[in-house]
């Protein structure tokens, strides 16, 4: 009876579902929208710009430039790297560190939003509780093993640094699915929703796959862009040893000694 009344004088109220009067609730969506909006825009607060491939008629490369696999053709940072001395590695971590923390930070508002928040009768039976523990489970899996797969530099946006990958990687998880990392960190969340029964944590779950489904969608093409951008620099400068031995040898054979020697030797 106590819960119809609180219904019906709190119109944020839904009774074993959501109470949307709670300012909580707000801070950890809040915190789940900016989290990838903050890394997703580090291209336009920094100023990472593509690097040009080397012109295949010049004989020689800037001191500046290197190959792709090199982390001098970083993409210029006008910030970090800037402000840490030009080491690109070192601005990497920082940035890293960074993104850690507030990821931290997102899940501390998380846990505190379902505190507040109603439980479900259904969400409280063990064997949905089970189902939460391992969605759990499996995500922290998923998001584990891609930051061992791809180590640091390429969890945190190395490549925003000019610290690219060998190659793609295609071993556990990124032969089970694309993005493991974003909906590993998806299954986690609806995990902890399931254990504590709460249908807060599902709302907010749903918004988190929203978010990482939109990030992608400039993600993916950026980080394409860059190695597209690395390779056809790559595929330049090896294209430039060629047209210089290929110039030299044009040059020895048009020579006046080397006609003589063609005759003597005729």
């Amino acid at each position: 009876m106590a819960s119809f009344f609180k219904a019906k004088t709190n119109p944020y109220y839904f009774p074993d579902l959501v109470d949307a009067s709670q300012p909580t609730l707000y801070y950890a969506a809040a915190q789940i929208i900016a989290n990838p909006l903050f890394w997703n825009i580090q291209p336009l607060i920094f100023k990472f710009d593509f690097p040009s491939p080397p012109s295949s008629s010049s004989s020689s490369s800037s001191s500046t430039s290197s190959s792709c696999d090199d982390t001098s053709t970083e993409y210029r940072n006008k910030t970090i790297t800037k402000a840490l001395g030009g080491r690109n590695y070192l601005g990497c971590y920082f940035l890293g560190a960074t993104i850690f923390l507030i990821g931290l930070f997102r899940d501390h508002l998380y846990n505190e939003a379902l505190k507040l928040q109603p439980t479900h009768p259904f969400l409280e039976r063990d064997e949905v509780k089970y189902a939460g523990a391992a969605l759990f489970g499996l995500g922290n899996l998923f998001v584990l093993t891609s930051m061992w797969a791809l180590g640091v530099t390429g969890t945190y946006l190395g490549d925003y640094f000019g610290i690219l990958m060998d190659h793609m990687v295609t071993s556990f998880p990124f032969n089970v699915m694309a993005n493991p990392m974003y909906w590993g960190s998806s299954m986690s969340f609806a995990g902890v929703a399931l254990w504590f029964g709460k249908p807060a944590g599902l709302l907010l779950t749903v918004l988190v796959v929203i978010v990482y489904y939109i990030a992608l969608q400039f993600e993916e093409p950026f980080t394409g862009n860059i190695y597209a951008k690395a390779a056809e620099a790559k595929a330049a400068k090896k294209r430039q040893p060629a047209a210089v031995t290929a110039a030299a040898s044009t040059a020895v054979a048009d020579s006046p000694a080397a006609r003589t020697r063609s005759k003597a030797s005729s």
